[in-house]
């Protein structure tokens, strides 16, 4: 069905995740734009990989590595977890990737986690993105004032939300609508 694969994080990928979170491309849409060292990123690794409550992805298309995903803040009690993903590849930006990443995570969340409810949160100044997540069924459901600052600027954050009963019903209009089936 798809071209787009989302393959477990592994030690061999995590120079490059590094080289794509430390971009001008990507580290403005991140809380810290710090750039990260290699230790750094190996402890990172280090501590994801032995945490039960995330799952890191490479996103794959047609056999080439794209971006990273991701599902953290795994909770089984309140059955919800946050998302997020970026595109460290720019020559796949616009082409529609996004909307199979988000089918795909949304699929595995609601269908494999079995939760209640994905979260995520998005500068307010994203819309292309807000606009994206509002399409597959998430709503606003809050709104946080000067959630982060970076350089110097207090930043605005818009919390968004879907609930397993809300994907269920609009799942296979986006399955045909991505995909075409």
């Amino acid at each position: 069905m798809s071209d787009i694969s989302l393959r477990v994080l592994t030690a061999a990928d995590i120079e490059l995740v590094r080289n794509w979170r430390n971009s001008p491309d990507v580290a403005p849409y991140m809380y810290n734009e710090t750039p990260i060292s290699a230790e750094q990123q190996i402890k990172w690794f280090e501590k994801i990989s032995n945490d039960s409550t995330c799952v890191y992805w490479i996103i794959e298309y047609d056999g080439k590595k794209l971006g990273l995903a991701s599902v953290t803040g795994i909770d089984r009690t309140l059955s919800s977890c946050y998302w997020a993903f970026y595109l460290g590849d720019l020559s796949v930006r616009g082409g529609g990737i996004g909307a199979k990443i988000e089918y795909n995570v949304l699929e595995y969340v609601f269908n494999e986690l079995k939760l209640n409810k994905l979260r995520c949160e998005v500068f307010v100044t994203n819309d292309k993105v807000i606009k994206m997540h509002e399409k597959f069924g998430f709503r606003r459901e809050a709104y946080y004032r000067e959630h982060c600052i970076k350089n110097g600027q207090k930043l605005d954050v818009v919390g968004l939300a879907i609930l397993q009963s809300e994907w269920n019903l609009i799942s296979d209009f986006m399955k045909n609508k991505i995909y075409g089936q």
